[in-house]
Protein backbone atom coordinates (compact mmCIF):
# COMPACT_ATOMS: atom_id res chain seq x y z
CA UNK A 1 0.00 0.00 0.00
CA UNK A 2 2.64 2.58 1.32
CA UNK A 3 4.82 1.39 -2.36
CA UNK A 4 1.47 2.18 -4.94
CA UNK A 5 0.85 5.73 -2.85
CA UNK A 6 4.80 6.39 -3.35
CA UNK A 7 4.63 5.34 -6.74
CA UNK A 8 1.20 7.64 -7.38
CA UNK A 9 3.46 10.67 -5.83
CA UNK A 10 6.00 9.67 -7.92
CA UNK A 11 4.26 9.57 -11.07
CA UNK A 12 2.30 12.84 -10.34
CA UNK A 13 5.87 14.57 -10.43
CA UNK A 14 7.36 12.80 -12.96
CA UNK A 15 4.10 13.44 -15.25
CA UNK A 16 4.18 17.21 -14.55
CA UNK A 17 0.82 17.17 -13.07
CA UNK A 18 0.13 18.62 -9.79
CA UNK A 19 -0.26 16.71 -6.62
CA UNK A 20 -3.44 17.51 -4.67
CA UNK A 21 -2.98 18.28 -1.14
CA UNK A 22 -5.48 18.12 1.69
CA UNK A 23 -7.16 21.86 2.47
CA UNK A 24 -5.65 22.76 5.93
CA UNK A 25 -8.27 21.98 9.11
CA UNK A 26 -8.60 25.50 9.78
CA UNK A 27 -9.26 27.31 5.95
CA UNK A 28 -12.76 27.15 6.46
CA UNK A 29 -12.69 30.03 9.04
CA UNK A 30 -11.52 32.15 6.18
CA UNK A 31 -14.20 30.81 3.72
CA UNK A 32 -16.94 33.62 3.02
CA UNK A 33 -19.30 31.99 3.98
CA UNK A 34 -22.78 33.08 3.14
CA UNK A 35 -26.31 31.93 4.48
CA UNK A 36 -29.13 31.10 2.05
CA UNK A 37 -30.96 34.30 1.32
CA UNK A 38 -35.07 34.06 1.14
CA UNK A 39 -37.45 37.01 -0.82
CA UNK A 40 -37.26 39.01 2.79
CA UNK A 41 -33.64 39.67 2.59
CA UNK A 42 -34.82 41.29 -0.83
CA UNK A 43 -38.02 43.25 0.99
CA UNK A 44 -35.11 44.07 3.38
CA UNK A 45 -32.91 45.79 1.28
CA UNK A 46 -35.89 47.34 -0.83
CA UNK A 47 -37.27 49.33 2.42
CA UNK A 48 -33.74 50.30 3.09
CA UNK A 49 -33.33 52.27 -0.45
CA UNK A 50 -36.97 53.28 -0.42
CA UNK A 51 -35.92 55.21 3.18
CA UNK A 52 -32.56 56.60 1.45
CA UNK A 53 -34.90 57.75 -1.75
CA UNK A 54 -37.07 59.06 1.26
CA UNK A 55 -34.37 61.48 2.46
CA UNK A 56 -33.27 62.41 -0.68
CA UNK A 57 -36.84 63.12 -1.94
CA UNK A 58 -36.87 65.88 1.15
CA UNK A 59 -33.41 66.96 -0.02
CA UNK A 60 -34.93 68.21 -2.92
CA UNK A 61 -38.39 69.61 -1.10
CA UNK A 62 -36.01 71.45 1.27
CA UNK A 63 -34.35 73.15 -1.73
CA UNK A 64 -37.67 73.88 -3.39
CA UNK A 65 -39.60 74.59 0.14
CA UNK A 66 -35.99 76.49 2.28
CA UNK A 67 -36.25 77.59 5.87
CA UNK A 68 -33.69 76.55 8.13
CA UNK A 69 -31.29 73.48 8.28
CA UNK A 70 -30.62 73.10 11.82
CA UNK A 71 -33.33 73.10 14.84
CA UNK A 72 -35.96 71.15 16.01
CA UNK A 73 -38.37 71.88 12.90
CA UNK A 74 -36.34 72.08 9.64
CA UNK A 75 -36.33 69.54 6.69
CA UNK A 76 -32.97 68.40 7.87
CA UNK A 77 -34.58 65.77 10.16
CA UNK A 78 -36.46 63.91 7.39
CA UNK A 79 -33.54 63.93 5.24
CA UNK A 80 -30.63 62.79 7.96
CA UNK A 81 -32.80 60.40 9.50
CA UNK A 82 -34.34 58.97 6.36
CA UNK A 83 -30.20 58.78 4.44
CA UNK A 84 -28.94 57.54 8.02
CA UNK A 85 -31.92 54.71 8.95
CA UNK A 86 -32.20 53.50 5.31
CA UNK A 87 -28.10 52.68 4.86
CA UNK A 88 -28.11 51.61 8.48
CA UNK A 89 -30.70 48.85 7.81
CA UNK A 90 -29.15 47.88 4.24
CA UNK A 91 -25.48 47.77 6.09
CA UNK A 92 -27.03 44.85 8.85
CA UNK A 93 -28.62 42.72 6.38
CA UNK A 94 -25.58 42.49 4.65
CA UNK A 95 -23.31 42.22 7.91
CA UNK A 96 -26.25 39.74 9.97
CA UNK A 97 -25.34 37.37 7.05
CA UNK A 98 -21.70 36.81 8.53
CA UNK A 99 -22.97 36.26 12.02
CA UNK A 100 -23.61 32.97 13.05
CA UNK A 101 -26.90 32.79 13.88
CA UNK A 102 -30.14 30.59 12.93
CA UNK A 103 -31.28 31.72 9.36
CA UNK A 104 -34.93 31.93 10.45
CA UNK A 105 -34.50 33.90 13.31
CA UNK A 106 -31.96 36.18 11.51
CA UNK A 107 -34.31 36.57 8.97
CA UNK A 108 -37.13 37.46 11.71
CA UNK A 109 -35.26 39.81 13.75
CA UNK A 110 -34.13 41.78 10.59
CA UNK A 111 -37.44 41.76 9.78
CA UNK A 112 -38.43 43.36 13.11
CA UNK A 113 -35.53 46.04 12.51
CA UNK A 114 -36.77 47.06 8.91
CA UNK A 115 -40.21 47.43 10.26
CA UNK A 116 -38.97 49.86 12.97
CA UNK A 117 -36.84 51.55 10.88
CA UNK A 118 -39.90 52.74 8.96
CA UNK A 119 -42.09 53.82 12.09
CA UNK A 120 -38.76 55.66 13.03
CA UNK A 121 -38.59 57.76 9.56
CA UNK A 122 -42.64 57.60 9.08
CA UNK A 123 -43.08 59.96 12.77
CA UNK A 124 -40.16 61.79 12.13
CA UNK A 125 -41.56 62.52 8.29
CA UNK A 126 -44.72 63.27 9.51
CA UNK A 127 -43.81 65.83 12.18
CA UNK A 128 -41.54 67.43 9.57
CA UNK A 129 -44.56 68.37 7.29
CA UNK A 130 -47.02 68.98 10.19
CA UNK A 131 -44.06 71.82 11.57
CA UNK A 132 -43.69 70.53 14.75
CA UNK A 133 -40.50 68.76 16.75
CA UNK A 134 -40.67 65.09 16.32
CA UNK A 135 -39.01 64.21 19.27
CA UNK A 136 -39.27 65.81 22.95
CA UNK A 137 -42.32 67.16 21.73
CA UNK A 138 -44.96 66.58 24.57
CA UNK A 139 -47.38 69.80 23.66
CA UNK A 140 -50.35 67.84 22.89
CA UNK A 141 -51.59 64.21 23.21
CA UNK A 142 -50.78 63.65 19.61
CA UNK A 143 -47.35 64.79 19.28
CA UNK A 144 -46.85 63.47 22.72
CA UNK A 145 -47.85 59.96 21.31
CA UNK A 146 -45.56 60.03 18.32
CA UNK A 147 -42.70 61.23 20.32
CA UNK A 148 -43.32 58.12 22.70
CA UNK A 149 -43.39 56.13 19.67
CA UNK A 150 -40.32 57.34 18.40
CA UNK A 151 -38.83 56.17 21.78
CA UNK A 152 -39.60 52.86 22.41
CA UNK A 153 -38.84 52.56 18.66
CA UNK A 154 -35.22 53.54 19.82
CA UNK A 155 -35.30 51.02 22.39
CA UNK A 156 -36.00 48.01 20.33
CA UNK A 157 -33.38 49.11 18.03
CA UNK A 158 -31.04 49.35 20.85
CA UNK A 159 -32.18 45.55 21.81
CA UNK A 160 -31.92 44.52 18.63
CA UNK A 161 -28.22 45.31 17.94
CA UNK A 162 -27.08 44.53 21.21
CA UNK A 163 -28.37 41.22 20.31
CA UNK A 164 -26.93 41.18 17.19
CA UNK A 165 -23.10 42.32 18.13
CA UNK A 166 -23.31 39.76 21.61
CA UNK A 167 -23.76 37.24 18.77
CA UNK A 168 -20.97 38.63 16.40
CA UNK A 169 -18.79 37.87 19.64
CA UNK A 170 -19.99 34.63 21.18
CA UNK A 171 -19.36 33.09 17.46
CA UNK A 172 -16.79 33.81 15.38
CA UNK A 173 -18.38 35.68 12.00
CA UNK A 174 -17.37 33.97 8.83
CA UNK A 175 -16.11 35.89 5.63
CA UNK A 176 -13.00 36.87 4.02
CA UNK A 177 -9.64 37.55 6.01
CA UNK A 178 -10.40 41.02 8.57
CA UNK A 179 -14.15 40.40 8.34
CA UNK A 180 -14.52 38.48 11.91
CA UNK A 181 -12.84 41.42 12.94
CA UNK A 182 -14.19 44.12 10.72
CA UNK A 183 -17.91 43.09 12.22
CA UNK A 184 -17.10 42.75 15.61
CA UNK A 185 -15.50 46.02 16.05
CA UNK A 186 -18.37 47.71 13.24
CA UNK A 187 -20.87 46.36 15.90
CA UNK A 188 -19.04 47.39 18.84
CA UNK A 189 -19.09 51.03 17.31
CA UNK A 190 -22.76 50.80 16.90
CA UNK A 191 -23.10 50.26 20.88
CA UNK A 192 -21.43 54.32 21.20
CA UNK A 193 -23.96 55.02 18.44
CA UNK A 194 -26.84 53.50 20.83
CA UNK A 195 -25.49 54.53 24.14
CA UNK A 196 -25.30 58.65 22.87
CA UNK A 197 -28.61 58.38 21.49
CA UNK A 198 -30.41 56.90 24.39
CA UNK A 199 -28.60 59.42 26.82
CA UNK A 200 -29.81 62.23 23.91
CA UNK A 201 -33.06 61.38 25.05
CA UNK A 202 -32.58 60.75 28.33
CA UNK A 203 -31.46 64.06 28.65
CA UNK A 204 -34.07 65.50 26.63
CA UNK A 205 -37.02 63.65 27.82
CA UNK A 206 -35.87 65.27 31.90
CA UNK A 207 -35.39 68.86 30.79
CA UNK A 208 -39.12 68.18 29.25
CA UNK A 209 -40.47 67.01 32.02
CA UNK A 210 -39.30 70.02 34.06
CA UNK A 211 -40.63 72.25 32.05
CA UNK A 212 -37.58 73.37 30.02
CA UNK A 213 -38.93 72.67 26.60
CA UNK A 214 -36.77 74.86 24.18
CA UNK A 215 -33.59 73.85 26.58
CA UNK A 216 -34.50 70.23 25.39
CA UNK A 217 -34.32 70.97 21.99
CA UNK A 218 -30.78 72.24 22.38
CA UNK A 219 -29.90 69.73 24.74
CA UNK A 220 -28.36 67.15 22.15
CA UNK A 221 -26.05 69.00 19.84
CA UNK A 222 -22.60 68.10 22.07
CA UNK A 223 -23.60 64.12 21.06
CA UNK A 224 -24.48 64.32 17.95
CA UNK A 225 -21.11 63.92 16.05
CA UNK A 226 -20.42 61.03 18.74
CA UNK A 227 -24.04 59.71 17.53
CA UNK A 228 -22.88 60.26 13.65
CA UNK A 229 -19.53 59.15 13.43
CA UNK A 230 -20.46 55.96 15.93
CA UNK A 231 -23.20 55.04 13.72
CA UNK A 232 -22.00 53.96 10.58
CA UNK A 233 -18.99 51.75 11.63
CA UNK A 234 -20.80 49.07 10.89
CA UNK A 235 -21.12 49.90 7.66
CA UNK A 236 -17.72 51.27 6.66
CA UNK A 237 -15.83 48.37 8.76
CA UNK A 238 -17.17 45.41 6.99
CA UNK A 239 -17.26 47.24 3.46
CA UNK A 240 -13.70 47.83 3.16
CA UNK A 241 -12.72 44.23 4.50
CA UNK A 242 -15.14 42.94 1.79
CA UNK A 243 -13.16 45.17 -0.85
CA UNK A 244 -10.05 43.57 0.09
CA UNK A 245 -10.77 40.49 -0.56
CA UNK A 246 -11.05 41.46 -4.13
CA UNK A 247 -7.80 42.50 -4.21
CA UNK A 248 -4.49 40.37 -5.17
CA UNK A 249 -2.93 40.87 -1.77
CA UNK A 250 -2.44 38.38 1.45
CA UNK A 251 -5.00 37.49 4.37
CA UNK A 252 -1.91 38.87 6.23
CA UNK A 253 -1.95 42.70 4.09
CA UNK A 254 -5.66 43.03 4.90
CA UNK A 255 -5.76 41.54 8.06
CA UNK A 256 -3.40 44.66 8.77
CA UNK A 257 -5.26 46.95 6.87
CA UNK A 258 -8.24 46.32 8.77
CA UNK A 259 -6.86 46.34 12.12
CA UNK A 260 -5.43 50.00 11.03
CA UNK A 261 -8.88 50.88 9.92
CA UNK A 262 -10.67 49.78 13.25
CA UNK A 263 -7.57 51.64 15.21
CA UNK A 264 -8.43 55.05 13.03
CA UNK A 265 -12.04 54.86 13.28
CA UNK A 266 -11.92 53.74 17.23
CA UNK A 267 -10.01 57.46 17.37
CA UNK A 268 -12.27 59.24 15.50
CA UNK A 269 -15.34 57.80 17.94
CA UNK A 270 -12.71 58.77 20.71
CA UNK A 271 -12.13 62.36 19.76
CA UNK A 272 -16.03 62.94 18.91
CA UNK A 273 -16.64 61.71 22.46
CA UNK A 274 -13.86 63.63 23.55
CA UNK A 275 -15.67 66.59 22.54
CA UNK A 276 -19.03 65.91 24.00
CA UNK A 277 -18.07 65.90 27.08
CA UNK A 278 -16.58 68.94 26.99
CA UNK A 279 -19.45 70.70 25.48
CA UNK A 280 -22.26 68.26 27.23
Amino acid sequence: MDQQKTGHARGGAETGHPIPHPRPPDSRCHQDVRYPRSRRYHLYEATALALILSGLVHLAVFAVDGGPWSGPVSWRKPVTFGLSFGVTLLAVVRVASYVRVGPRLRAALLGVFAADCVVEVAGITLQAWRKVPSHLDMETPFDTAVSMTLAVGGGVLVVLLAWFAVASFRHRPTGPAGMALAVRSGFAILLVALASGAAMIARGVVLTRTGHQEAAYHSTASLKPLHGVSLHAVLVLPALARLLSRTPWSEAVRRRIVVAAVGCYTAAVAAAGAWAVLRY
